[in-house]
């Protein structure tokens, strides 16, 4: 059974826009299962996993064009980055738009060949796992602190307890997990999903020497979801250099495994930390990483709140990125470790959110926002005062079973309704 996915209309829109469509992300979440569902029946198939189409793309890439003719959907683009400059040709002959539509896992290895070969002839749609609305099958849009939208969605939205959000945490987005007849066995389906990444994505496309290190690299990085990235310390554990850290974490962001949040920062908040926040965006290839054996000893355990955490940051982040947009998304930590879990910064304001696995936290939750009030006073800026900077609504996402609120600005947001 398909899956409605929340980008579909992003999709069609860069289709009708650019001549070229490319849609990349993890593996297994669906990429080319959403393509051929919104495929026109004059559109060919063709994927590059095949070894013979393979070898013809790489060795002759102009009798792969003549073979294979648009329109047309091309799989595991990054296995043949040899025909990207015949598919140019293509399109400046044609003009068409939608002509080619494109997949690709590995964006760390493809998105340099994409980027010289097709700049302005190309539009890019970053797919991650399935988000709750879509579980649900529910309409999503960018998630925001406006307590006139949050209304409209308690109409709309599924209520979720704690037990069964913690069963999504642990089972993860892949959309294979939730088919409706014969799901795969979990550990068997991340056990498999690793041994393919580090054996495709990690050996042959970024030159990693031993892959039982950067796996256990991996189980280090999951160990510090939701929490400041310090090199020094991952390196020591590793057993690697300061620097393949930082080169191993690019991998698992370009890769689609995690996500790094900077820190905000402006010419008032002086007093900030500088390292980055990390969330693995999968939280069941989290869980399985640190061998989390079932949902109730997640929930019960020391990392319950962190797991809260990232699933609550991915299901925003998905929400940015379904509706084709980027994410305006930053966290702030100072000297004094006064913390903001999340700032949303869109159009000159900034909107905090803390992130609480509580089902009825305090106004104490929201002390914190008030770091923030120094921005809004333009004799501080050394620019001119038009451009100071706005606090919008806040949101504390909890457990909670109702939306309410705290004070004028701020509110108890459950986490179903992001």
């Amino acid at each position: 059974m398909y899956i409605k996915r929340a980008v579909e209309d992003s999709v069609l829109k860069i289709s009708r826009t650019f001549p070229v469509l490319l849609v990349t992300g993890p593996r297994q979440v669906g990429k080319t299962t959403l393509l051929k569902h919104l495929s026109e029946a004059s559109r060919n198939y063709v994927t590059l996993d095949d070894p013979d189409v393979r070898r013809m793309a790489k060795t002759d890439p102009a009798l792969f064009m003549q073979r294979f003719t648009p329109p047309i959907l091309i799989d595991e683009i990054q296995y043949a980055p040899e025909i990207l400059p015949y598919i140019k040709m293509s399109v400046d002959n044609s003009g068409k738009m939608g002509d080619f539509w494109l997949t690709g896992s590995q964006a760390f290895h493809m998105m340099k060949n994409v980027s010289e070969s097709l700049a302005g002839r190309i539009g890019i749609v970053n797919l991650l796992g399935l988000s709750a609305n879509e579980i649900d099958g529910i309409a999503s849009e960018p998630f925001t602190t406006s307590p006139e939208r949050l209304m409209r969605r308690l109409k709309q939205t599924r209520r979720i307890g704690l037990n069964e959000l913690y069963e999504r945490i642990f089972r993860g987005a892949f959309p294979v997990l939730y088919r409706a007849s014969n799901p795969p066995d979990l550990a068997e389906f991340y056990r498999a999903y690793i041994n393919t990444y580090l054996q495709r994505d990690i050996r042959d496309l970024s030159q990693v020497a031993d892959e039982s290190t950067f796996y256990n690299f991996m189980i280090i990085a999951a160990a510090r979801t939701a929490k400041p990235v310090i090199y020094e310390e991952m390196a020591k554990e590793a057993g690697v250099s300061a620097p393949t850290v930082k080169k191993w974490i690019s991998i698992l962001i370009s890769s689609g495994i995690v996500a790094l949040v900077q820190q905000y920062h402006n010419n008032v908040l002086k007093r900030v930390t500088k390292m980055p926040l990390l969330h693995f965006l999968d939280t069941g290839l989290c869980a399985y990483l640190l061998k989390w054996g079932t949902p109730e000893t997640l929930e019960r355990g020391a990392m319950s709140g962190a797991f809260f955490e990232s699933w609550v940051f991915s299901e925003i982040y998905k929400s940015y990125l379904n509706a084709g947009k980027d994410v305006p998304v930053y966290y702030y930590r100072d000297k004094e470790k006064r913390e903001i879990d999340l700032l949303l910064y869109e159009s000159g304001t900034l909107y905090p959110i803390e992130i609480k696995k509580a089902a009825s936290p305090g106004s104490e939750s929201v002390k914190h926002f008030a770091v923030l009030n120094p921005v809004m006073e333009p004799e501080r800026f050394d620019v001119l005062a038009q451009y100071k900077t706005e606090i919008g609504n806040g949101a504390v996402i909890c457990m909670a079973s109702d939306l309410l609120p705290i004070d004028q600005k701020n509110w108890i947001v459950p986490a179903w309704l992001v």
